[in-house]
């Protein structure tokens, strides 16, 4: 299979991982930076280019696509889609997961467990909108905050409204939730390839922080969910439509929680606190469900250029 991966950076862990395993079971693997792909979009079809080479022939793209590209790098995800490739997070899918507020609604429309949440755009409605969520602790997140970044905890009614008042003050989208206090500082990270959870590692945050990221100083270890929390993963991220998804859950006493549904999840701290060959897991189910897709696309004829003397060639592509 001729593989793309939608990458800033080959050299990253998670990218560098999946272009291993990949050439391990013999697929032609190419790493594309989404920011230098360009494309032309008409009625008469989809076109894509990278660095002066057209795009095409790919059974599969793996998305790698930072929060900070969220936008441009969905559009080339789904002008691949529209070219008939696969995708196992397509261009919505992740744009859902993105959205914090988005995700959560959809997740609660399923019936999936989460921390009460609340949000609200009027500063007039601070005070009734806390009186929705109930007395302090509260969690403070920004709507679009990656790898523990823009998590705020505040223990006084008063804090909430002051930052509250702050990150409106800065036009920042955000939303406020329960504090789930028999966590204690402790979640687990899911993730799930297909209908599986192919790992799991529980992370427990630095003494003095609530937030368990690994990117904020928390240790994690590997973890047997039980099956209660992989049906709640597994749900999760069909509900949103992804295919490779990392799901942080927290344990409370009403059951597991969904903290938040990951379209990109790293690979480097659950490999190397599992064990387990995710990136290869990912490989094997992008093969088998590219091949499935192929097979349900329409035959089409392939387009030749013409050389100068009107005879068809073959495209050279990238």
């Amino acid at each position: 299979m001729k593989l793309a991966i939608l990458s800033r950076n080959s050299k990253l862990y998670s990218t560098r991982r999946l272009i291993e395993a990949a050439r391990v079971r013999d697929h032609s693997v190419r790493v594309l930076d989404p920011l230098r792909c360009y494309m032309r979009i008409s009625e008469a079809g989809f076109d894509l280019r990278y660095k002066g080479l057209p795009i095409a022939g790919y059974g599969a793209v793996i998305p790698r696509i930072g929060a900070s590209v969220t936008r441009y790098g969905s559009a080339v995800l789904h002008q691949f889609e529209l070219m008939g490739t696969y995708t196992p997070n397509t261009s919505s899918a992740i744009a859902s997961a993105r959205d914090k507020l988005r995700c959560h609604q959809l997740l609660a429309a399923r019936g999936i467990g989460l921390p009460v949440t609340v949000f609200g755009d009027n500063p007039d409605d601070t005070v009734d909108l806390l009186a929705m969520l109930g007395p302090p602790p509260h969690v403070i997140k920004l709507n679009e905050g990656t790898q523990g970044a823009g998590v705020m905890l505040t223990e006084k009614p008063s804090a909430s409204r002051s930052v509250i008042e702050a990150l409106r003050g800065l036009y920042a989208n955000f939303l406020v939730q329960e504090f789930i206090g028999e966590a204690e500082g402790a979640d687990l990270r899911c993730f799930v390839v297909g209908e599986r959870v192919v790992a799991a590692m529980r992370r427990t945050a630095s003494p003095g922080d609530f937030r368990s990221n690994l990117h904020r100083g928390g240790s994690a270890e590997a973890v047997v969910p039980d099956a209660a929390e992989v049906e709640v993963a597994v749900r999760a991220a069909s509900v949103l439509g992804l295919g490779v998804a990392g799901v942080d859950l927290i344990r409370a006493a009403r059951g597991p929680l969904v903290l938040e549904v990951n379209a990109s999840p790293g690979l480097e701290g659950i490999e190397q606190s599992t064990g387990v060959d995710i990136a290869g897991a990912i490989v094997d189910y992008v093969a088998a469900q590219a091949a499935v897709h192929a097979a349900a696309l329409p035959r089409r004829p392939r387009r030749r250029a013409a050389r100068a003397d009107g005879s068809p060639r073959r495209l050279t592509t990238f």
